[in-house]
């Protein structure tokens, strides 16, 4: 599609050209706008495509972007990007060669889905980074290769507005939307994918064609199940999106100001903290259960704490602190008050005593000011969803994996997100099939020396099969758990000897959905060019 664009950018409308991809003049790209003063001006031509082999000085800083250093890809060449029509070539070049390709953007990937030895061609998506609206679409395009920070950053410099996502800055877009998406705002406004208004994907057809198709939320589009399937159902599985479109379902009016969400203004965040010294077994459980039990008691559609951001990080016991912390909207009534009386309570039996602090900020500073973590390390997490706050044996098993010595402790932890709220909102039209949890739990080792990595992975595999002891090793669905997050790939879900629960892992990741999906997955990539060890079947 050529021709004559209009972008608006913060209220001003200018002019551009469209050239197989939408990239008009006034484009913002991680907040900084591309234009050339005075007169019109032709958008210069996008990136690439830049083909790197294993020859190029460039190959070693292309293949190990991956965040998780167990995995190192050797693919034959990798291909730096700037445009959709660019991956339908790489991707038709590939499948007619026989080659497996697949794509990298943010390279948060926590499994080898993207490094996996079979991989060949490898695109990737970093360049491709821009954040517009489209007037066209009356929606927010946003390329797969931007970062979240980036995407935050300029929705809300230029229009005052933002997406609930995730809450690391240096998460690409690309897998992140496409399986559901919470944040810190996703309480107040439910999931990334719940504003996710169409998505422009490179699909390949039985008889091997690769070309972009663009699926929306259009209950008369003929490709409406290609955009369901990317609002839960994961990335890597239907084809590689290139771009999405975000619009809140409910917006009203052609502005882009009311397209999507307004964050807070100003934050005011409090946390409250216990050193590990001097720390016993029965306090450790007291606070545990202090942050469940209120938590499933006090954030209610009802309750003051409606709007309430929360976790609660327990770190090892040889490299850190447990740690609540808690964050309202400055403008809601009392919120200074109701964050004074959150930390009484978290702290409310304990027998050691705790710092705390309180602190205000505007939203965009500390959204962006979130850490990034270390860097490229090796490292296993495994995640659940709680439907219920973890039980007094669990919170014992808890307590052994954070105080055993041996091995690499120093990047252990236990992470817990409060849900709830507007993620546990009826959206039958999305595909993310964990709507109703109250807690994200997320647990996580690192280590350095790789001699050392069978051990630490026998200890966190142990660790929650002992945690979830009464459902066969994994959150298998029930009154307690909710099943995974496909967002937090772990194969080990797939392997009987880790999960003797009798439910299978497509059931854990995707709930009742994986049949649809399965059906989408049939139409949209019939000969399984797209694929990994957690993918659509």
């Amino acid at each position: 599609m050529t021709g004559r664009s209009v972008v608006t950018v913060a209220g001003t409308t200018r002019r551009g050209f469209l050239g197989g991809t939408l990239a008009g003049g006034g484009v913002l790209v991680g907040g900084k706008v591309l234009d050339v003063p005075g007169t019109p001006a032709e958008c210069p031509p996008p990136l690439g495509p830049v083909s790197v082999g294993a020859d190029d000085p460039r190959y070693a800083e292309l293949v190990s972007r991956g965040r998780n250093g167990r995995f190192v890809g050797r693919p034959e060449s990798v291909h730096l990007v700037g445009s959709t029509d660019q991956v339908v070539r790489i991707v038709g070049d590939a499948v007619r060669a026989g080659k497996r390709v697949t794509v990298r953007s943010g390279g948060h990937c926590y499994e080898n889905f993207v490094d996996d030895p079979d991989v060949r061609v490898l695109i990737d998506l970093s360049e491709m980074r821009s954040v517009y609206f489209d007037p066209g679409r009356k929606a927010f395009a946003v390329e797969a290769g931007a970062t979240l920070g980036e995407v935050y950053r300029t929705l809300y410099l230029g229009w005052g507005v933002t997406v609930p996502g995730g809450s690391c800055p240096s998460v690409g877009v690309g897998g992140h939307i496409a399986g559901g998406g919470y944040g810190p705002l996703s309480r107040r406004y439910g999931l990334a994918a719940d504003h996710l208004y169409a998505v422009e994907v490179v699909v390949v057809d039985a008889a091997g064609r690769a070309r972009a198709v663009v699926a929306t939320a259009d209950a008369s589009d003929p490709n409406r199940d290609l955009w369901w399937a990317h609002t839960g159902g994961g990335g890597g599985n239907f084809g590689i999106v290139t771009r999405y479109w975000l619009r809140s379902p409910d917006a009203r009016g052609a502005s882009p100001t009311g397209l999507l969400p307004k964050p807070p203004g100003t934050l005011v965040s409090a946390s409250v903290s216990w050193q590990w010294t001097g720390l016993t077994e029965q306090a450790f459980t007291g606070i545990v259960r202090n942050y469940g039990t209120w938590h499933a008691s006090n954030t209610g559609p009802g309750s003051p704490y409606a709007g309430l951001m929360s976790g609660m990080t327990l770190a090892h016991r040889e490299n850190g602190a447990l740690t609540v912390h808690g964050s309202l909207d400055a403008e809601e009534p009392g919120a200074g008050q109701l964050l004074e009386r959150f930390v009484k309570e978290m702290a409310k039996g304990a027998d050691v005593p705790p710092t705390s602090h309180t602190t205000r900020s505007p939203w965009l500073k500390a959204t962006l000011s979130v850490p990034q973590g270390i860097g490229t390390v090796s490292f296993k997490v495994k995640s659940g969803f709680l439907r219920r706050p973890w039980s007094d044996r669990q919170i014992a098993v808890l307590h052994r994996f954070l105080t055993e010595s041996g091995g690499d402790r120093w990047g252990t932890s236990v992470n817990l997100t409060l849900l709830g709220g507007r993620m546990n909102a009826a959206r039958p039209a999305t595909a993310m099939p964990h709507r109703d949890a109250l807690f994200s739990a997320v647990y996580e080792t690192m280590w350095g020396d790789p001699a050392g990595a069978e051990s630490q992975l026998k200890w966190i595999r142990e660790f929650y099969r002992d945690l979830h002891q009464d459902t066969g090793g994994v959150p298998a669905p029930g009154p307690a758990n909710a099943g995974a997050y496909i967002n937090y790939p772990d194969v080990d879900l797939a392997d009987p000897r880790w999960n003797t629960s009798g439910v299978p892992w497509q059931t854990l990741y995707y709930g009742s959905n994986y049949p649809a999906l399965q059906r989408a997955k049939k139409r949209w990539d019939p000969r399984n060019v797209f694929h990994h060890a957690l993918g659509i079947r």
